[in-house]
């Protein structure tokens, strides 16, 4: 069916709000009481009714307002329709994740891919079937900007808290870890700091740096580490350090796989690195979006070692 837009061009949703609970009440001042009006503005809102449906709709009969059959039939055609209003404006609505069908793109880079799809993408499977998420590579200094533009619905990011509008939600706080194959490297662990600057490096940057925090901390101790490659991937990193003698400090959630899948060697860093947070980032647009928001609420519940959820 289309509208015919000038058919509402009298129309004032206000006034329809107010015949509902003249309805109601039979009484101009209950009226206005519970339209937290002026009698007054209930009166004029009344003759504008009155104007709009060439009816009395109400007629005084002692203390009260006893509707014409005009406003019967009105009243019986309208609140089903407000009603449905209502619902569509103002109630979210149900997300009922084994029934639900969505496709969620979310941003990341590959060492959170690597580090969180295993353990999200079978306990989804179960709990949402019909859920499907699009991952795409994303960087923290560009997150920002593609959630704005909508390439993202969501991303998963060390990025700090953004503009106004970019909502954040912490899942973790995560420290580094220094991981070398021990065919390789004959190291005691923990690592001390001489052994730490003495191996050549492996690192990742985003933007092509040459250094990172962690020479920053040791350029305060007067140390200095030999970085002998970089690249944008963590993906690599792995296969690399089977092949050669260096070490790679990367975050601690790519530990424990890595060390199962390639044998690796872990140590915390020598050095006082404070942790980062990982978090979710989306724009405040789909905060009444109930496939986000309860992905939101699954993936805290999962990391959190907590049950997984269900719609409400």
């Amino acid at each position: 069916m289309t509208i015919k837009e000038n058919d509402f061009r009298k129309i004032d949703l206000n006034l329809l709000i107010a015949f509902a609970v003249l309805f109601r009440e039979q009484s101009v001042s209950m009226a206005a009481d519970k339209l937290h009006l002026g009698q007054p503005a209930v009166s004029g809102a009344l003759s504008r009714l009155r104007d709009m449906f060439d009816d009395p709709l109400f007629i005084r009969s002692g203390h009260r307002m006893q509707p014409t059959a005009r406003a019967v039939a009105l009243h019986a055609e309208l609140m089903p329709l407000l009603e449905q209003l209502q619902s569509a404006l103002f109630q979210q609505a149900d997300f009922h994740p084994q029934q639900a069908s969505a496709t969620i793109t979310l941003g990341m880079t590959d060492w959170v891919e690597m580090w969180l799809m295993p353990q999200l993408i079978p306990a989804l499977r179960d709990a949402a079937p019909g859920l499907r998420l699009s991952v795409v590579a994303s960087s923290p200094f560009s997150d920002a900007r593609r959630l704005e533009e909508g390439e993202l619905d969501m991303a998963i990011s060390v990025a700090p808290a953004g503009p106004r509008w970019q909502e954040r939600d912490v899942l973790v706080s995560m420290p580094f870890v220094t991981l070398w194959h021990p065919s390789q490297l004959t190291l005691n662990t923990p690592l001390t700091l001489a052994d730490y600057v003495r191996e050549p490096h492996l690192m990742v940057t985003y933007r092509e740096a040459t250094s990172s925090l962690i020479d920053t901390l040791l350029a305060r101790l007067g140390e200095r580490r030999n970085v002998c490659y970089t690249t944008p991937h963590f993906a690599g990193l792995p296969g690399l350090l089977l092949q050669m003698p260096a070490l790679a400090t990367v975050p601690a959630g790519l530990c424990d796989p890595w060390q199962t899948a390639w044998g690796l060697a872990a140590s915390p860093v020598p050095l006082d690195v404070p942790p980062f947070e990982v978090a979710l980032h989306w724009h405040q647009r789909h905060n009444s979006d109930p496939a986000l928001m309860w992905l939101r609420g699954f993936i805290r519940s999962l990391l959190a070692g907590g049950e997984t959820i269900s719609g409400g």
